[in-house]
């Protein structure tokens, strides 16, 4: 099985977060949301990526939005009201309270810009309480009659939705069209007291079914670490983000497969917000946020006293201040920290804030300094662009922009350098004069947050989305390089396929259960210096036997057509498939150097007898200092380490000898090895350790 992620928006850029995840045969869709930066198609994610047709329920199993920014949210009433969309809807409880204020105000905005209207104030209001027409087969209602006498009205206490239902019929008109039922998680229950006569309309006249929720809307609240079951194989879960108020990560599970969307979260807290929180999960995906992939921010205490500093200067001087911020979430941080300043400085200079409802307009032109957040942030139109039409040409006023601003807005300009003149449109354009000061003040986690959590998860695949292309690009090497975990930076309108983790349920044999248990006893001898034996040859070297009990799970999975998967021990597989043991053996004979005083004999005179023997003992010590596994066993004329047996050679014509004379001014011996192929690695580190050695026979 593989996870499909299709990146709609936030793809190598800043803006309209909107990724459609394929997992395990359920579809999700991460964020719905809009491009601050730009009026023409580019505003919404291309919603034809997710059905030629139109048809997005069925594409979909579920919508989830992290949080009410509108560069997560912005595109959810166009999506649901003009393309249709009616399934369920995922939000914590502050998103789903908050959302519709923010989609409201930027509505308003589009109004007093004069474009064009992509959604109404009644498309917010249905969008976020919209009930959902669900269709079923008149063979699941009639099973569903069929449970009410076993059910009853007891499982009444346990319901989580009431559906009315809504009978539509192709022949004659029922008297009682419309019934009450009860939904459990798992069926639909009707009330007894309107049963009388159904089941005989019913079969009589085939009737198309169908319900309406009166009740609850398809925009579905969650608590933080609620475990959602949004079908039978879908769970979703909820992770404090900081960010904003109501922000979350989104954990999702289906099947053995798992993963997390962050969406906009950071990793220090702040003063009105804590800092992100995550269980530690076994994931396949992690997409996250990249925003600052490359910026490690100061401390908040000194950007603090630096945004503080520059608002006081302006103020004492005589000039206006203008915080362009959208009505939630940064914001409130600086209202919380102007305010403190305020009056521990002793302040009379007024702080205005435009969101609150029957502001004052004509405050902006009054006399003297003051303080004004307005809205939107970014300034991409609406009140805050109003006010910067009339305050900037002022060398004694100042802008500051607390946050990131996304490409194509004004709050952009105005942070890649200090521009003298900006074009609004061909009919407009603004003289700027007065002073420009960006302050990180951001909600996003910096690239140390974006790595700790990375390395908190540590996926096996991970995706970076709402980002620079070129930082994405340096984040990108930094987790694969530091981290080893294979990483993506899609673009938008790209798919990037992943494999999923899908584990098998098997049985295990009783033979393996009990080799799992038995002792594994390995023997193994190692040299160390006896340092208590000290005479003029200096300390002494002792082989000593290392005793170890490696109980290794090894067996054999076998998986039949129509059959449970079962693992055996590899002494079952014979029987299992009624076949004959086959062995396979390795051999190999080549010459080891030999050394010789003119008190010992030739090596083809050693090559008799006892001095087989003493070959193979000389052997032994050379290997005991050598080898640290395997048990050495010197059986007289040859030597056996586990399944390797190695004895001289007499033989001039030995079928395992390679062909060639070896050349050298020292004798020679040769010595015929063979071996399992279980213990290939080890033959071959014995072979290597007898072709560097010299055997001693003096």
């Amino acid at each position: 099985m593989a996870i499909d992620c299709l990146v709609l928006g936030a793809g190598q850029e800043v803006g309209k977060s909107c990724v459609v995840v394929s997992i395990n045969g359920k579809r999700i869709m991460f964020d719905c949301g809009m491009h601050m930066g730009y009026t023409d198609s580019r505003r919404y994610p291309d919603f034809s990526l997710i059905s030629k047709t139109g048809d997005f329920d069925n594409a979909l199993t579920c919508v989830i939005v992290t949080h009410f920014h509108l560069d997560h949210i912005g595109a959810l009433p166009y999506f649901t009201e003009v393309c249709g969309y009616k399934g369920p809807i995922y939000m914590t409880y502050p998103t789903k309270a908050l959302a519709p204020l923010m989609l409201e105000d930027y509505r308003k905005n589009m109004d007093r810009r004069g474009e064009g209207e992509q959604f109404t104030a009644e498309h917010i209001a249905e969008c976020m309480k919209k009930g959902t027409w669900v269709s079923f087969s008149f063979a699941h209602f009639i099973q569903m009659l069929q449970c009410l006498e076993k059910d009853g009205l007891g499982v009444s206490l346990s319901f989580r939705y009431v559906f009315k239902i809504v009978i539509s019929y192709e022949r004659n008109h029922l008297h009682n069209p419309s019934i009450f039922g009860v939904w459990t998680g798992e069926r639909y229950i009707i009330m007894k007291d309107q049963l009388p006569g159904f089941n005989y309309f019913l079969e009589v006249y085939c009737l198309k079914l169908s319900f309406y929720s009166d009740l609850t809307p398809s925009v579905i609240p969650v608590d933080l670490k609620q475990t959602v079951q949004v079908d039978k194989d879908l769970q979703i879960r909820a992770y404090y983000a900081g960010h904003v108020i109501g922000a979350a990560m989104f954990y999702a599970k289906v099947g053995d497969a798992a993963m997390v969307y962050t969406g906009d979260y950071n990793m220090t807290p702040d003063r009105h917000l804590g800092a992100a929180q995550i269980d530690r999960l076994q994931l396949d995906l992690l997409i996250t946020e990249s925003t600052y992939a490359t910026t490690i921010r100061d401390s908040r205490y000194g950007r603090e006293r630096e945004f503080l500093k520059a608002v006081h200067n302006c103020v004492a001087a005589g000039g206006k201040v203008l915080i362009p911020t959208f009505a939630l979430g940064r914001a409130q941080e600086l209202c919380i920290l102007l305010e403190d300043y305020w009056e521990r400085m002793n302040l009379k200079v007024p702080i205005y804030f435009s969101a609150v409802r029957n502001f004052d307009r004509s405050l902006i032109n009054a006399p003297g300094p003051c303080v004004l957040f307005a809205t939107p942030g970014m300034i991409v139109g609406g009140f805050s662009l109003e006010v910067f039409m009339q305050w900037a040409p002022s060398e004694n006023n100042l802008v500051t922009l607390p946050g990131y601003c996304v490409a194509g807005t004004i709050g952009h300009k105005l942070m890649s350098g200090k521009p003298t003149k900006i074009d609004l449109d061909k009919d407009t354009q603004i003289d700027v004069r007065c002073q420009i000061h960006q302050l990180s003040f951001s909600p996003h986690t910096d690239a140390k947050g974006i790595m700790d959590l990375v390395k908190f998860l540590s996926p096996k695949h991970a995706i970076l989305v709402h980002g620079e292309k070129p930082k994405m690009a340096t984040l990108k090497e930094r987790i694969q390089s530091e981290l080893g975990i294979q990483c993506y930076c899609p673009a938008n309108n790209e798919t990037v396929t992943i494999p999923s983790t899908h584990y098998v349920k098997a049985d295990a044999s009783d033979t393996f259960i009990r080799s799992c248990l038995n002792p594994n006893f390995k023997f193994s001898t190692c040299s160390s210096v006896d340092k208590s034996y000290l005479d003029s040859n200096g300390s002494k070297a002792v082989s000593r036997l290392s005793v170890s009990d490696d109980r290794v799970s090894e067996g054999i999975l076998v998986v039949g057509k129509g059959k449970k998967a079962k693992v055996i021990h590899q002494d079952e597989l014979l029987n299992t498939f009624g076949e004959k043991r086959h062995e396979i053996q390795f051999a190999y004979c080549f010459p080891m150097h030999m050394t010789r005083t003119e008190n010992i004999p030739s090596a083809s005179d050693l090559l008799c007898g006892l001095d087989k023997c003493t070959l193979i003992s000389r052997l032994s010590t050379i290997l005991s200092n050598e080898l640290s596994e395997g048990n050495i066993l010197d059986l007289g004329e040859q030597l056996q380490v586990e399944s390797f047996r190695v004895s001289v050679c007499l033989s001039d014509n030995c079928p395992h000898r390679l062909s060639g004379s070896f050349q050298s001014n020292l004798e020679s011996v040769f010595f015929c090895c063979c071996w399992a192929v279980a213990d290939e690695k080890l033959a071959w580190k014995i072979i290597s350790i007898m072709k560097g050695s010299t055997l001693q026979t003096t």
